[in-house]
């Protein structure tokens, strides 16, 4: 089955109003409409969304949150509700980010009722996971992954799924320079496969895009991207600048 390239650029907690305005513009002028045969995604702070999604109005760049809480609305300071995300111009919500698990205390729990939430907004959801160095060096990253995959997507049902793309993205490799090799982070989704295939079965298995995150540059993602169970990329830095974000857009031209 052919799988949609996904290339998602979470942008952090950078950028004010005015600098979303400019760089979106410059991503729609640099990748026009070469983004056809794949879905391209940024994901601004909560407070430039409307911008953002004016911005690349009209073009092939579509609008993603970076979180989302798991109720309508209440008590709960600091946080945003999904239906106010799609208000906002969003199609796509980021769940689960490492820094989020690893510097918010998010648990499992956690991450799977935000993905709950998200999708019966109608909200596509891209759910992080993935392992710490200790996790790796002590030869738990299977155990890991699959323990989280199960987590969040065990209880959403094959229909659900066929709006979440998976993440898989090494915490050791995040924002420090160093990313997977191909070959480790393609044995990773290959067995995310599995999960998928074990939760909703075979042919969800085969249509879920599962994406690599963990220092994505344009110099590393053709490699990465030629693997077969690699279905798109979650950048992080290098999202930041439209030349560079354009080119890993463009991987394999």
């Amino acid at each position: 089955m052919s799988r949609t390239a996904v290339i998602a650029g979470n942008w952090k907690m950078h950028g004010t109003v005015a600098q979303t305005r400019e760089l979106a513009a410059a991503l729609v002028e640099r990748l026009g409409s070469a983004a056809k045969d794949r879905q391209v995604v940024i994901a601004p702070p909560f407070t430039s969304l409307q911008a953002a999604a004016e911005a690349v109005r009209g073009s092939a760049i579509e609008i993603g949150a970076q979180n989302v809480h798991w109720e309508a609305s209440g008590a709960f300071t600091g946080e945003i509700a999904a239906a106010m995300l799609v208000e906002a111009g969003c199609r796509w919500v980021i769940v689960g980010h490492s820094e989020r698990r690893q510097r918010f205390g998010e648990t499992d729990a956690d991450v799977a009722r935000r993905a709950r939430a998200a999708l019966a907004a109608g909200l596509r959801t891209i759910i992080c996971l993935g392992e710490t160095l200790g996790e790796r060096d002590g030869g738990l990253t299977l155990d890991v992954v699959r323990r989280q995959a199960r987590a969040a997507l065990l209880d959403l049902g094959a229909a659900a799924i066929r709006n979440v793309c998976i993440a898989y993205e090494p915490v050791w490799a995040i924002g420090t320079g160093r990313a997977a090799t191909p070959e480790q982070a393609e044995e990773v989704h290959g067995k995310l496969r599995e999960v998928v295939a074990e939760v909703a079965g075979g042919n969800e298995a085969e249509r879920v895009r599962i994406l690599y995150g963990g220092s994505v540059k344009p110099e590393n993602v053709d490699s990465l991207m030629a693997q077969p169970d690699i279905d798109g990329a979650l950048v992080g830095g290098a999202s930041l600048d439209a030349e560079s974000f354009a080119r890993i857009v463009e991987f394999g031209a």
